[in-house]
């Protein structure tokens, strides 16, 4: 167990009695979401986006002191992604932009393919873009260009559209996503205290939000045979807490926020080193904004008038 991790026990604490109430799924989708022919991919009506900017603003408001934001665009570099090690993690989950090269009548070529029912997909070769599918991702070779890293650390407060290549039905599993971080880089015993500090302050935001919740240990989903293994590790290790809400199932709840330790693996690979040239660490708090309003909207029910009043004065609605 990492130091100043939570234990299991002490992590996995409910909100006593609470159940998930409200509307039923189908009212909460039909209400909320226009379908975009692409599963996990919607439009989204005014209301669900009121709530999402009011969540914006309210995560604003409790950012650390000291923070730097950053807000990126919902593509980055590739080679700086595959820097990163995601294809060794989740190359399943990756987006990767294409376009049409070549000369005008190369282009002509594959639009004259689909015309006449063909492929014109065929034609089409990888760019140097790929969809961001997180947001902290590029804020560390940002931090690198600055040289060592202070004493103090640093703190970021980053945000995008995000995409994760998994198509599902389930609302609360979409491709297309927006994700707040908290980023702190500095010392393992900064790395620890930053995140032990933010689940305490997550579970006073979930309560001000009047929602049910737990803090539970959790793993990423990596890819392949050695995933479950890498899963494993990650857990024996403490490096991931998530916190829980009853949005879909209560059986199997959502995870809305997440709290990362990464150790020093964005430090060596970004070259994030002190004055002394020993590598930084790095953690994060996330976010997940679609699915904190969606639990709001599951848990309060969609008419926002009716919402408690000290959940419209938190939101600001």
């Amino acid at each position: 167990m990492a130091k100043g991790a939570l234990q299991p026990a002490q992590a996995s604490r409910l909100n006593a009695g609470r159940t998930r109430v409200g509307p039923d799924l189908e009212t909460v989708k039909a209400t909320l979401f226009r379908s975009m022919g692409i599963d996990g991919v919607y439009a989204r009506t005014g209301l669900y986006e009121d709530v999402v900017q009011a969540l914006d603003r309210y995560i604003t408001s409790k950012r650390p002191n000291g923070a730097e934001a950053f807000r990126f665009p919902p593509v980055m570099s590739r080679s700086m992604l595959e820097k990163s090690g995601y294809l060794k993690s989740f190359p399943n989950l990756l987006g990767c932009m294409c376009c049409l090269p070549g000369s005008e009548a190369d282009v002509r070529l594959a639009i004259e393919r689909f015309e006449q029912g063909g492929d014109w997909t065929k034609a089409l070769e990888t760019g140097d873009l790929v969809l961001t599918p997180a947001s902290c991702y590029p804020i560390y070779p940002i931090a690198a260009e600055r040289g060592p890293v202070p004493g103090k650390g640093y703190v970021f407060d980053v945000g995008c559209d995000c995409f994760r290549r998994e198509p599902s039905t389930d609302l609360d599993r979409l491709q297309s996503f927006r994700m707040r971080e908290f980023v702190r880089i500095g010392s393992a015993e900064q790395i620890l205290q930053f995140r032990a500090d933010w689940i305490d302050r997550a579970r006073d935001m979930a309560v001000a939000l009047g929602l049910p919740h737990q803090i539970d240990l959790a793993s990423d989903p990596f890819f392949g045979r050695t995933g479950p293994l890498l899963a494993m590790s990650q857990r024996e290790q403490a490096l991931k807490f998530e916190l829980l809400i009853p949005v879909i199932s209560e059986t199997k709840p959502t995870a809305c926020m997440s709290f990362n330790y990464h150790q020093s693996h964005f430090g060596e690979t970004w070259d994030l080193r002190d004055a002394c040239g020993t590598p930084a660490h790095t953690g994060c708090v996330a976010f997940g904004m679609d699915r904190l309003a969606l639990a709001i909207f599951v848990t309060h029910g969609l008419e926002t008038d009716d919402w408690p009043m000290a959940i419209r004065d938190v939101l600001g609605l």
